[in-house]
């Protein structure tokens, strides 16, 4: 059973998504708050798997609330909702360490699968929308010159498979591209993420930008 928390400020929206998850037989809706402060403390005696974060709240938002949440060490996974496509917040939520990223009126058979993609580890954002995220927000990261490199910690072939990763690849992609066993990427992505002490494929991604591997002009630094 997947144990959900639902925070948003509008109680029909949390009603609806209540409705929608409670009829699922692998689903169960354990708490709801009005906001990220709410959330925080609900989640200091309700244990959850997965929480529906809304975004945009009073007293504390979605992200600032992702970030404690997340910083917490078997903390649930975060999946952030908002009402507007490629949100401003998306590249914070990012980093903040939440598993996925939808837009609120997402179908309730995509919202449903998203829940238990990320309660099974994987990020529910697709690579061409993180790809398309981090283009928007590029001119919000550091110059090149201010970067930080880490060059010693990953290999030559990790690199080339970070590298892309971000560029928006699958696996299978990055296997034909690399001509490599898809087997062999997933491999090496592992290696990636446990290295780097990152969560996972989205955060990769934007590491991968933040570290001026990928630039947006997706030249190889």
């Amino acid at each position: 059973m997947i144990r959900v928390m639902v925070v948003d400020d509008q109680e029909l929206v949390r009603t609806g998504f209540r409705m929608v998850l409670g009829a699922q037989p692998d689903i169960e809706v354990v708490g709801e708050a009005a906001d990220g402060a709410a959330a925080i403390e609900t989640l200091r005696t309700t244990e959850a798997d997965v929480v529906l974060m809304d975004v945009r709240m009073p007293r504390m938002d979605g992200v600032e609330a992702a970030r404690l949440i997340c910083a917490s060490p078997g903390s649930p996974k975060v999946l952030m909702l908002t009402t507007f496509d490629l949100d401003e917040y998306a590249f914070e939520a990012i980093k903040a360490g939440v598993s996925g990223f939808l837009l609120k009126d997402v179908p309730p058979p995509e919202l449903i699968s998203a829940i238990r993609s990320v309660h099974a580890g994987d990020a529910v954002i697709a690579p061409s929308t993180t790809r398309r995220l981090l283009d928007r927000v590029a001119v919000h990261l550091p110059a090149g010159d201010a970067l930080k490199r880490d060059d010693d910690t990953l290999t030559a072939r990790e690199r080339e498979v970070l590298y892309h990763v971000a560029l928006g690849l699958s696996n299978s992609e990055i296997a034909q591209q690399l001509q490599l066993a898809e087997a062999t990427v997933k491999t090496h992505l592992g290696r990636i993420l446990a290295k780097l002490s990152l969560r996972d494929r989205a955060q990769a991604v934007v590491y991968a930008y933040e570290s001026g591997l990928v630039t947006p002009d997706r030249s190889q630094g």
